[in-house]
């Protein structure tokens, strides 16, 4: 069984994934995947500098994701040139991944940790998406604190996802992430019961 996890930027989908891992599901994480596609030399990395500049770079030659983001969110043309050069390569890379874990079964859900599950066209390669929200004030806060970034930064990556409103509406099941990590994980044990436990 796949299981694609999803949900707005800083709703917890991390949380969510540590939580299945401990029931021995295996995680694919499409951010991880992603930076691994753009390693310096990479065909992806050459075509990131042609498009967006030397700026983009750390001095050790890697590509700065956040000021790459700062450049992009916000700017619909660029965003969409980003998702156009990355996207295709991890879609490609993940469906992979999917079927080798498939092929070797020795894990009861693989799960694709993915914040543009849908927006990429990715939800295909799953069976579920499981969706993780929280109220918008509390998406602004933690992404706040954990990106060290402006109020109008914050609304801006937001803004460049699809609506969570809309995720939740495409979802097989919603995770409500506003409580309790307690609270959250109790969430999680019940959707894995229902449908992996129970298949």
């Amino acid at each position: 069984m796949v299981i694609g996890l999803t949900g707005g930027i800083a709703c917890g989908k991390s949380t969510v994934a540590r939580t299945l891992k401990s029931k021995d599901a295996i995680i694919i994480d499409a951010d991880r995947e992603s930076k691994q596609l753009m390693k310096a030399g990479s065909p992806i990395w050459t075509k990131l500098i042609a498009e967006f500049g030397r700026e983009i770079l750390n001095p050790d030659n890697t590509i700065n994701r956040r000021r790459l983001g700062n450049m992009v969110f916000g700017d619909g043309y660029k965003l969409k040139k980003l998702n156009s050069i990355v996207h295709p390569g991890v879609i490609e890379q993940i469906a992979g991944k999917i079927r080798r874990y498939k092929e070797e079964g020795r894990w009861p859900a693989i799960v694709l940790d993915a914040p543009l599950l849908y927006e990429v066209g990715a939800e295909k390669l799953v069976d579920f998406t499981w969706v993780v929200a929280v109220d918008r004030q509390t998406q602004i806060n933690r992404l706040l604190a954990r990106d060290k970034i402006t109020p109008e930064q914050a609304s801006q990556r937001i803004e460049a996802q699809m609506p969570l409103e809309e995720k939740v509406a495409r979802a097989d099941a919603v995770i409500n992430n506003t409580g309790s990590r307690r609270a959250t994980r109790e969430m999680v044990y019940d959707l894995w019961n229902q449908y992996v436990e129970r298949g």
